[in-house]
């Protein structure tokens, strides 16, 4: 693997909550690992033992404690301004576990994988917006009827699924 490029570096990186507190929480100690390009990479682990914590850091939801985070060569931690955190942001997005907490129930699926579309200004026009969402509703395995209706209307697998496409919609 010497030969492929390093996408994600995750190098020493430590999470504490509370820290230096009574109650100071160590959910990260000293983890490090690379994820190449065109690598598939599982992080598996017991409950509790900072996998969605390591998760979050890398997409800069938390800071770190210590360590460093290097996507494509660029230490995400000294990333401070709004430009390069929505540049970043529209190439690192998040699917999480539990899809029904994840999406807004007020929300039409249409609004919901549009969200980062309008964020980020991917569309040229409704009509735009509106194919870009329909092709990405049938690329995770749903139709463009899906579209209109509200997260309590689908099965847990199909939420999963409009999870997907609001994350690769960037």
């Amino acid at each position: 693997m010497q030969n492929k490029e390093i996408l994600l570096q995750v190098k020493n990186v430590k999470q504490y909550f509370n820290e230096g507190k009574r109650n100071e929480v160590r959910a990260i100690e000293d983890i490090s690992f690379d994820i190449f390009k065109g690598e598939t990479f599982g992080l598996v682990g017991e409950s509790g033992c900072g996998k969605s914590t390591t998760g979050k850091a890398i997409i800069k939801l938390n800071d770190i404690t210590d360590g460093e985070i290097l996507y494509e060569g660029v230490d995400i931690q000294k990333i401070k301004n709004r430009k390069d955190s929505l540049k970043f942001n529209k190439k690192m997005q998040m699917i999480f576990q539990d899809p029904y907490a994840s999406l807004n129930p007020r929300l039409k699926v249409m609004d919901i994988v549009a969200e980062g579309i309008d964020i980020h200004k991917l569309a040229s026009s409704i009509k735009d917006r509106k194919k870009r969402v329909y092709d990405l509703l049938e690329t995770v395995g749903l139709s463009k009827e899906h579209a209109n209706r509200y997260p309590h209307e689908f099965s847990g697998g199909q939420r999963q699924r409009i999870g997907i496409a609001r994350a690769l919609a960037v």
